[in-house]
């Protein structure tokens, strides 16, 4: 029988990870007399190193099972748990997450980062605990050789009985015989009682059972582990027996073999399969499987782990869609106008139908944004130690949904803002105890809903931004003028330049001025926007708001000239007919519209992009008032037409990016419309006005010198 292993290898891959995020938040709270926590982590890895010695990745197992070890004498007590060691777990998971990484690829990794801590773990095991199994086994052995002349070994008798299905869950019983031939002389009988007629057989299927008798120096608890990998496939009993027991036939046929004359069958079975069955200790076989698998782990799918309810929900509206079709489908057969109310009901029907089942499928894709925020607590710690300074991390509403794909793209920002806070946020110890403060700095982790969007909130206790230091920095740069009035939110918003920094020194942190205006960068890529607020000698607080999706918004439409175009609803303040005693013209050929106690440059769209079109006077337009980054400016447009949602697709991919457009949709009669990009606008609107003042003052200046 063979079984192609690669194909379990993506679940060993997605589970492998799993268990690595689960061992490095459990260390990260690990307290010395918490077993359970201990425990968890244990299994974690050790299900890792199975896993790995399944599908032949032999550094992975080498390198997981001294970290099993070390894990192990904590387990039983024999280790205290000590901040070292917890260091040195961390730097292990790392490098268990470098080692599959590299199997998965097919790629080379960091040998010197895995011997440094190769190195780690052999000299923690060397300095403290009892020494590791094998150690013990050979210690043991010795002593009482000398002591009664004979070896200490025990036998255990095997009754192991797998699952019919074993053998798909990617687990051979040879690999387990294999295992457990290493620890001393192993004799197998199998049982052929339940072999079906040959014509019956099914070659994924096991049905054989056995019963072991194993002479060992080990313990009957390391026998009972080489089974841990499969215990609930099967029904196992292990027992220790003074000597070795009778064998009685009575469950049908019988044949008594050696683990070597298993191992030589195996060899002649990899020879003439295609397919081949690799036993533990043939590595010639092992790595010509494990580049067979390896190769086709490279090619890795994004997955996600759906409920259930949410698949029942899509599978009913299907079957709901299925009904409305038949039934549109019966009405055109032979069709006359006495069925057009019935033609109604069923597009309305339809209309409903897909709703739905859009906002079913967009739910299959929301996932909690626990899923980002869990790498920060090790960042946090690592930054800590290397800053030495003391910080606490607080994570709120990690439940909140949030689209995959937006996931996905707002992790590096997020590091970098989580970053940027331990080095400029949070003070040293003794600045906060002069300041009055606890020598522990915060940092909060927040993410909630507001409207259509979602908000993540990276908020710190520390010192606050200094104001006048953000100034003169902005000042020494030239990327202000000397004598420029600023706005709270307009300097903090020179953070975002290229290339700016406060830092007094470079560390390996931050400090090169890189980073901050990629995140705003990134953000707004994803049609989202970053606000910054800031208390002196009390904290700051960074805000990315962003869409909950990338795949569809709701749209408003509007008419310009003869081209449409859709302004996203989450960014509309409000819609009005201008009241011509309410505009204002301003030096720098800037209208400003007063809306209640606000003065609202008015952006001509037709201007903005080059288009012919009849409504060209301010007077008595129509104005959509749009805001984004704290700032408004009203689109003065034709017309407006319905609002909708519309499926985005990306301009840049298809085209190249344009600056105020972020993206295009196709309408219901075929034609393409282009979405506009509000913070784009409005950035266009502010730089245009800039640009106009500049030339007036230019000209005065002129004008002057010419005078005198």
């Amino acid at each position: 029988m063979s079984v192609d292993l690669s194909q379990f290898i993506p679940s060993f891959l997605e589970e492998s990870f799993e268990g690595l995020e689960l061992m490095e938040s459990s260390l990260l709270s690990l307290q010395a007399g918490d077993n359970e926590t201990i425990h968890s982590i244990f299994r974690a890895a050790h299900s890792i190193k199975g896993g790995a010695g399944t599908f032949g990745f032999d550094v992975v197992t080498e390198f997981t099972h001294l970290v099993e070890t070390l894990l192990d004498e904590m387990r039983d007590g024999r280790r205290e748990v000590s901040p070292k060691d917890v260091e040195i777990l961390l730097a292990s998971v790392d490098c268990m997450r470098l080692l599959i990484e590299a199997a998965r690829d097919d790629e080379n990794y960091d040998k010197d980062k895995v011997a440094q801590t190769t190195m780690l773990l052999n000299e923690a095991l060397s300095s403290g605990g009892e020494k590791s199994a094998g150690e013990k086994i050979s210690q043991q052995s010795d002593n009482t050789e000398q002591s009664t002349g004979k070896s200490d070994t025990s036998t255990f008798s095997i009754h192991f009985v797998p699952e019919h299905n074993l053998a798909k869950t990617g687990n051979d019983p040879l690999f387990l015989f294999n295992a457990l031939a290493d620890l001393g002389q192993l004799t197998t009988v199998a049982n052929t009682g339940e072999l079906p007629a040959l014509t019956d057989i099914d070659v994924q299927e096991l049905y054989l059972s056995w019963d072991l008798t194993l002479i060992t120096g080990a313990t009957k608890d390391e026998v009972h582990e080489i089974f841990e990998w499969v215990e609930d496939d099967c029904l196992l009993e292990i027992k220790k027996i003074d000597k070795e027991p009778l064998v009685n036939p009575s469950d049908g046929e019988k044949e008594t073999v050696s683990v070597n004359e298993i191992r030589a069958a195996s060899n002649i079975e990899n020879e003439s399969n295609s397919q081949e069955i690799y036993p533990a200790n043939d590595n010639s076989v092992v790595k010509k499987q494990a580049t067979k698998t390896k190769a086709k782990a490279k090619v890795e799918v994004s997955s996600i782990r759906v409920g259930v309810d949410k698949v029942d929900n899509l599978i009913n509206l299907v079957g709901e869609l299925v009904i409305t079709q038949s039934m549109l489908s019966e009405l055109g057969s032979d069709f006359n106008m006495d069925k057009i109310e019935r033609l109604t009901s069923g597009l309305e029907q339809l209309l409903q139908n897909t709703k739905e089942l859009q906002e079913s499928v967009m739910r299959i894709r929301m996932l909690p944004i626990s899923f980002a925020f869990n790498r920060f607590p090790r960042l946090v710690h690592d930054l800590a130690i290397k800053t030495g300074k003391e910080i606490e991390l607080v994570i709120k509403g990690e439940q909140t949904e949030l689209d995959k794909t937006v996931m996905e793209q707002i992790g590096d920002p997020l590091v970098h803002l989580v970053r940027n806070a331990v080095d400029h946020g949070i003070e040293p110890a003794e600045i906060r105890l002069a300041n009055g403060k606890s020598a522990k700095g915060t940092i909060s982790l927040d993410a909630y809903h507001q409207g259509g969007n979602i908000v993540i909130e990276i908020s710190d206790d520390g010192g606050g931004i200094n104001r006048q230091k953000v100034f003169a920095k902005a000042v020494e740069k030239g990327i202000i003028e000397p004598n420029a009035t600023l706005a709270d939110n307009q300097i903090f918003d020179l953070l975002f330049e290229p290339g700016f920094s406060t830092a007094d020194q470079v560390t390996d942190i931050s400090g090169r001025g890189v980073g901050m205006d990629v995140v705003k960068r990134n953000i707004q890529s994803l049609g989202g926007r970053i606000q910054v607020e800031s208390t002196p000698g009390q904290g700051s607080c960074f805000k990315v708001n962003l869409p909950l999706t990338l795949a569809i918004l709701d749209g408003q439409l509007v008419k310009v000239g003869t081209e449409t175009y859709i302004i996203p609803l989450i960014s509309i303040v409000e819609s009005l007919q201008v009241d011509k005693d309410l505009i204002n013209r301003v030096s720098g050929d800037m209208t400003l519209y007063r809306l209640r106690d606000e003065n609202v440059p008015i952006l001509p769209v037709y201007q903005l992009f080059g288009l012919a079109t009849e409504h060209t006077e301010i007077d008595n337009a129509l104005l959509v008032v749009v805001e984004a980054d704290g700032q408004k400016v009203g689109l003065m447009v034709d017309h407006l037409l319905a609002q909708q949602q519309v499926v985005i697709k990306s301009l840049k991919d298809n085209y190249q990016q344009v600056i105020g457009i972020s993206g295009a949709t196709i309408l219901g009669d075929g034609s393409v419309a282009m979405i506009l990009d509000t913070p784009g606008i409005i950035q266009m609107a502010l730089a245009y006005a800039q640009n106009k003042q500049r030339d007036m003052a230019s000209y005065k200046q002129f004008a002057i010198g010419e005078q005198c």
